[in-house]
């Protein structure tokens, strides 16, 4: 009697199961996603596996196909938005058919800052559907009154359903949506809660599709998550056209928008806002806010020109060292990296030899600007040895460069900008790595030092010349 040999199980029709918060898949069920730790959110997958292809029939054609030369490109234009600094961003304004993901964490002015957008674009003559699933209408329409944007072309409804959404979409027929926010619209077509990974999927691919069928701009509101990162699957970010970031410190009123993908525009663009009670105003020259308004010279402070994407800010950093009363002395930073920081101080002692390594280092900088360039290491070395040695620095002087290892002073890109800017304000005196002009000529009221090293930047400084020559020993 022969026995027939066992089947193998098919592994493809095994059930699988899925994280409704980030996505990540497993082949069996777990009380724990293993990608994002969250409890409870593993779900069995009831979507058709893999396999032969779906879809085979053909689908009618919007258009047909045209050679390239004879696209009409004026529908591509960009239309401004009426906020100068979130079209420097977007690269002119909002596209017909753009879908724009603005990120932020809660209380940055998201909503704020697109009421305000949606309102100028009403006052334009153009009709705006402003969708809101996260607060009532009537808290909608108590901001817009504090921050001046009524008009009646600016409608505002309340709901969370995808299926009203598209609804409004068809009896409104707007020129400008907003949303706010996706994470809060939900289809009863799609199982999972509202912000869910199929949810999020399916209300980003309908509101797609009815943007580019209508040549219709929208602005999508998303959540992120701890790390900063936007809320959702990865998909969602694939999908739109723009993803722009609004970032600001909570206990400051400066914020800045980055875009981090832009189809229509460059990505190292940078605006700049200030928030307050009457609303959001865009920065045109916000270097001032990073600048304190010291009546005489202090110790311990420098300025230097950083590179916010393409916009030069000068930024004030300051420094207080002070003897330490424990054995590991203390390095605090707030608005610094503080790994270059540990890095610098290393550097002035080792080449410098400034005695750093029994004193409590404190750096900060003024109005929240956060300096993580290569570019303000030149700053933090002067400020720490000003604070040190209890010397300040002249009035007008700003410094620009890249300390290494070797207490050499090298060159950063965009240096021409950055003292354009530093003329611009008023100063007078520049510190630069040696070369970095590279024969051009600096501009008119502004004087350029050049410096190799460490011990050459402290003598154009002014600060301790035994110090400089103990550098070149």
């Amino acid at each position: 009697m022969t026995s027939t040999p066992s089947k193998r199980p098919d592994r493809s029709a095994r059930p699988a199961f899925r994280c409704t918060e980030c996505g990540w898949t497993a082949g069996k069920w777990v009380g724990r996603c293993g990608e994002c730790q969250s409890w409870g959110s593993v779900v069995e997958d009831t979507g058709p596996g893999g396999g032969a292809p779906r879809t085979v029939a053909t689908s009618p054609l919007r258009s047909p196909a045209r050679p390239i030369d004879q696209i009409d490109v004026e529908t591509a234009r960009a239309r401004p938005t009426g906020v100068d600094e979130l079209d420097r961003v977007l690269g002119g304004g909002l596209v017909p058919g753009a879908v724009v993901l603005l990120a932020g964490e809660p209380g940055v002015g998201k909503s704020t800052l697109l009421l305000d957008v949606a309102a100028r674009a009403a006052r334009t003559g153009r009709t705006v559907l402003y969708v809101t699933g996260e607060e009532s209408a009537a808290q909608v329409r108590l901001r817009a009154g504090r921050i001046h944007a009524l008009d009646p072309r600016l409608l505002l409804t309340a709901e969370t359903d995808l299926g009203a959404v598209l609804g409004h979409i068809e009896l409104v027929d707007p020129d400008l949506l907003v949303l706010d926010s996706i994470q809060t619209i939900a289809s009863a077509q799609v199982e999972g809660t509202a912000g869910g990974v199929s949810q999020v999927r399916e209300v980003a691919s309908a509101v797609i599709q009815a943007a580019k069928a209508r040549d219709l701009p929208v602005v999508l509101i998303g959540h992120v998550t701890k790390d900063g990162s936007v809320a959702g699957p990865r998909t969602l970010e694939h999908l739109v056209d723009v993803v722009c970031q609004f970032e600001g410190e909570r206990h400051s009123r400066l914020r800045m928008l980055r875009a981090t993908k832009n189809r229509y525009g460059p990505t190292d663009e940078v605006g700049c806002f200030d928030l307050s009670e009457s609303g959001i105003v865009g920065l045109a020259d916000p270097s001032g806010l990073f600048i304190s308004q010291a009546l005489h010279a202090v110790p311990g402070t420098c300025l230097t020109v950083t590179l916010e994407g393409r916009r030069p800010l000068v930024v004030e950093v300051q420094s207080l060292v002070a003897p330490s009363a424990v054995p590991n002395p203390r390095r605090t930073t707030s608005g610094v990296d503080s790994s270059r920081l540990a890095m610098v101080l290393a550097v002035l002692q080792r080449r410098l030899g400034a005695r750093l390594a029994d004193q409590d280092v404190y750096v900060s900088t003024i109005g929240g600007a956060r300096v993580m360039e290569p570019g303000a290491d030149l700053a933090l070395a002067l400020a720490a040895v000003s604070s040190r040695e209890n010397v300040p620095l002249p009035r007008g002087l700003v410094a620009i460069g890249e300390v290494g290892l070797a207490g050499e002073i090298r060159t950063v890109s965009g240096v021409g900008r950055r003292l354009a800017e530093a003329a611009r304000l008023g100063f007078t005196r520049a510190i630069v790595p040696a070369g970095a002009l590279d024969g051009a000529t600096p501009p008119a009221g502004l004087t350029v030092l050049m410096a190799a090293d460490l011990g050459e930047a402290v003598t154009a400084a002014g600060l301790v010349p035994e110090l400089a020559t103990s550098a070149r020993r």
